[in-house]
């Protein structure tokens, strides 16, 4: 499933198109409401963890959110230009590589911010759709994503795409592998975006001190949103900490190093996405760490909640408290 840091570029990929009138809808969505769409706005584009949402309302009805991308704060677009949403994304990419490699430790501590007294909220009219990418889904603007291997029947096949919006610069967008549902507005908190400049340390750090193994508090999307299973291993290892050992029993200042490269690696992940590069792995579906040490891999998780894998160093992550001592959990770690 597509992470912060990947949603977050699904975000960009967006920007550019917002304040544009949706021309056409396409797409194997069976859901016909989605043709409501055609000559309605994109009105704003919001990432909440690993949700997507966009806004669209009547051309005629639409007015621009404060604090969201607009025609008026991006300069006019251009008509009839087919690369304008090309250079808009390149815009706005540049400006997102700037705004996170400007933030500092403290930037990431502060209080969420309140909403100031007399701001405007979006009308009734606006209409939500949120977007849940599954394990391989994604989004990409004006082309179309093609076959990189033959499938099982030995065809070359390119993907269906869910969803294709054509907006009237010529311009598109189109969205593969993801669950669409209309919304009421989004419950945005920044607080808990690991990616955002109101990342709230104090509240993480509060969460992370609870006695409950730390692999399955980093996944708490209420204190840690848009963290998934690849940065919980990578940080973990990064931190030299168990993925089975108690938040309770360990040093502050462990817990403050993991946040500190939870925020540090899922930043540096977004630049990797944005300049079009790959993410090497430390730990996660390795058979051996950087050190040379064999990894061990086990699946752990809450009793009634959703199981995920785990790789870790033994001798590089030593578990608190020991290993005789453990909660017990549904499976046993194995050698890889």
């Amino acid at each position: 499933m597509p992470e912060g840091p990947s949603v977050k570029r699904f975000q960009l990929l967006t920007a550019p198109f917002v304040g544009q009138v949706v021309a056409k809808v396409g797409g194997s969505s069976r859901q016909s409401s989605l043709q409501d769409l055609k000559a309605m706005r994109l009105q704003d584009s919001q990432v909440s963890g690993k949700n997507l949402f966009l806004a669209f309302c009547a051309a005629l009805e639409a007015q621009p959110m404060k604090g969201s991308p607009s025609p008026v704060e991006e300069g006019p677009t251009p008509q009839g230009k087919a690369d304008s949403g090309a250079c808009s994304l390149r815009q706005a990419r540049e400006r997102e590589v700037d705004d996170v490699s400007l933030r500092s430790s403290e930037e990431h501590s502060v209080q969420r911010k309140q909403e100031p007294e007399g701001s405007e909220a979006p009308g009734d009219a606006w209409k939500w759709l949120r977007f849940h990418f599954g394990l391989f889904g994604s989004i990409r603007a004006n082309e179309f994503a093609r076959a990189n291997k033959a499938n099982k029947r030995g065809d070359w096949k390119d993907p269906v795409p869910r969803l294709v919006l054509h907006f009237d610069t010529t311009g598109f967008l189109v969205f593969y592998n993801c669950q669409i549902r209309w919304c009421t507005s989004p419950a945005v908190e920044p607080a808990a975006d690991i990616l955002s400049p109101e990342f709230h340390r104090g509240q993480a750090l509060a969460a992370l001190r609870q006695p409950t193994p730390i692999c399955c508090t980093l996944l708490d999307q209420r204190y840690f949103s848009g963290l998934g299973n690849i940065i919980k291993n990578e940080i973990l290892y990064l931190a030299r900490i168990h993925p089975l050992s108690q938040g309770s029993l360990l040093a502050v200042s462990d817990l403050e190093s993991l946040l500190d490269h939870a925020v540090q690696f899922s930043t540096d992940w977004l630049h990797k996405k944005l300049a079009g590069k790959g993410l090497h792995y430390q730990i996660y579906l390795k058979e051996k760490c950087p050190l040379g040490h064999e990894v061990m891999k086990g699946t752990f998780g809450p009793p009634d909640g959703f199981q995920r894998l785990s790789w870790w160093c033994p001798q590089c992550q030593p578990q608190v408290p020991p290993e005789g001592n453990k909660s017990t959990h549904p499976k046993s770690p194995s050698a890889e």
